[in-house]
């Protein structure tokens, strides 16, 4: 992890392991504060005393506590796609089998408490500043979709489907969860266990696959 975080929002990108290690536990730290405070109700004094180190490194590294919260959103985006990605390179898996896995894998990971909390919290801080939700929307949900979209256009042209517009099918796939994804971020409470889920995705991505057929 600490190899592959680019720290894409920073001023100045640590260079050694040591400096990718403060840069991280800042992130963890300001990523729990927000989370049981408030992203207002934190101050980088808060940051500093709860990691370590001092204001001139969030500075260094980040510029200022927007900064450091973009920095946050990268960080988790790298964590969401290792938790929700893990079929996506195992060849021997058909294209059905990942679709599936990858949904199922994106619900287990919005169902966890804390990162329920925390889209709830990207939600707030981009309703305040529209160019942290032009940041979270470029590198999280498009750099997803257009993961999906470069899967279904190697299908579509290895004749698996028949895919002319893969980014908007990629948007149309990750529609299936949006109902979901919805209830658990406004705090409804499911009324489907983990076996209707399972049924219900298997059944959408059927139906997703049939429509990407050649009449």
């Amino acid at each position: 992890m600490l190899n592959t975080f680019q720290f894409q929002t920073s001023h100045d990108i640590p260079a050694t392991k040591r400096g990718h290690e403060r840069c991280v536990a800042l992130l963890e730290s300001a990523t729990e504060l927000f989370l049981s405070r408030g992203y207002d109700a934190v101050s980088l004094d808060d940051i500093v005393n709860h990691a370590g180190g001092s204001k001139a490194s969030i500075y260094k590294y980040f510029g200022n506590k927007d900064g450091l919260f973009k920095a946050i959103c990268d960080y988790r985006r790298i964590q969401f796609f290792e938790d929700i990605s893990v079929t996506c390179d195992q060849k021997s898996i058909d294209l059905r089998t990942n679709l599936v896995t990858t949904l199922l894998n994106f619900y287990s990971h919005i169902q966890k408490p804390k990162n329920a909390s925390f889209m709830k919290l990207i939600m707030e801080q981009g309703q305040r500043n529209p160019d942290i939700a032009r940041h979270i929307h470029e590198n999280g949900p498009l750099k997803i979709q257009q993961v999906v979209a470069d899967s279904l256009k190697k299908a579509h042209e290895s004749g698996l489907l028949y895919c002319e517009n893969p980014l908007y099918s990629a948007q149309l796939y990750f529609g299936i969860l949006r109902n979901l994804e919805w209830r658990i971020i406004i705090g409804v409470p499911l009324e489907q266990d983990d076996q209707e889920v399972f049924k219900y995705i298997s059944y959408a991505v059927d139906r997703f696959l049939d429509g990407h057929q050649k009449g």
